[in-house]
């Protein structure tokens, strides 16, 4: 069999194991809600299922980012910081009466020039991704604060506050804005050659490179596209409950990381796509959801997603091995 022979069957292989993953995803998220529908009284309702929307919504912008560099076979564990340090930094602009496109994109830019120090910190430096991105969760966590005085930013525009609260065509904004984030992370990750080299550096670095691949500037872009989506979403959360807080994010970074790996992505590298996230997101905030109507400990929540974690982890190793 030839070497173009070999990759397309395995490409193919991939792309197989993606559909049926997130089919499996999408059934068991329907399951999920039948019965939570039949389980609670709450559920089933438009209040509740919005909320459920646009809280997904959040997580599922950030774990889009997040897959990005996992599939790189890095990782990015200041996500979390960096949607706390983005809604502080927004929430101060505003409240100096900065336009709101303005405060925005200064926003986005911070969170751009964060993906940049990360990818310089990886690059250049060559430090662990995971030493990088632990450093700057505990050092941004301290800028907020230290901007804030530990304090909650009020008095936002009514505006910015009232966009994630609304709806478009019975759909919240905030699930809007991520079907405007994810078309063009598909089509980036997945129909462009910057996708292909994501691919590639996250199976093989040493091989991307004899390949031609620029391994750096890919890394720098896996991050800086985890930074700018976590931002995003720091700017969206401030905009749904009306303030800045220094704090806002904290554990999302794990969050994150069970979205993508439930999502299908693989913390080997190589593996990935832009819906699994999506999905992997509605699916904890369902588990979320019902369990807080059902009245279970919220410490069983962390117990469950760490345990979805461990055992999808366990049987990516099993696939992997089976090539």
């Amino acid at each position: 069999m030839s070497e173009s022979t070999a990759t397309g069957a395995l490409a193919g292989r991939k792309l197989k194991f993606g559909f049926l993953l997130n089919l499996t995803l999408l059934g068991l998220l329907v399951l999920l809600w039948v019965i939570l529908g039949f389980a609670t009284e709450n559920f089933a309702t438009y209040t509740n299922i919005t909320n459920l929307l646009r809280q997904a919504s959040l997580w599922a912008i950030i774990a889009i980012g997040q897959t990005f560099v996992i599939i790189t076979a890095g990782i990015d564990l200041s996500v979390g910081a960096v949607v706390g340090l983005a809604s502080t930094v927004v929430a101060l602009l505003l409240v100096q009466g900065w336009p709101i496109w303005a405060a925005c994109l200064v926003t986005l830019l911070m969170g751009v020039l964060i993906g940049v120090a990360h990818g310089f910190a990886i690059v250049q430096m060559r430090l662990p991704p995971f030493i990088t991105t632990l450093a700057t969760l505990t050092a941004l966590r301290g800028i907020g604060l230290l901007m804030t005085s530990g304090q909650t930013i009020a008095g936002l525009p009514s505006s910015f506050s009232a966009f994630s609260r609304e709806s478009f065509l019975a759909v919240p904004n905030l699930f809007w804005m991520v079907l405007l984030v994810a078309a063009p992370c598909y089509l980036l990750l997945h129909h462009s050659r910057l996708g292909r080299h994501l691919f590639a550096v996250g199976s093989n670095r040493e091989a991307a490179r004899l390949s031609g691949v620029s391994v750096g500037r890919t890394i720098y872009l896996a991050y800086i596209v985890s930074a700018g989506l976590a931002a995003l979403a720091g700017i969206l959360t401030a905009s749904r409950i009306g303030i800045g807080v220094a704090t806002t994010g904290e554990g999302w970074e794990l969050q994150s990381v069970a979205s993508s790996v439930i999502g299908g992505a693989s913390l080997f590298g190589a593996v990935g796509s832009v819906i699994g996230p999506l999905l992997g997101a509605i699916l904890l905030t369902t588990i979320n959801n019902g369990a807080n109507l059902l009245n279970v400990n919220p410490f069983w929540q962390r117990i469950i997603t760490g345990g979805l974690i461990v055992i999808i982890v366990y049987f990516d190793q099993l696939r992997r091995r089976g090539r």
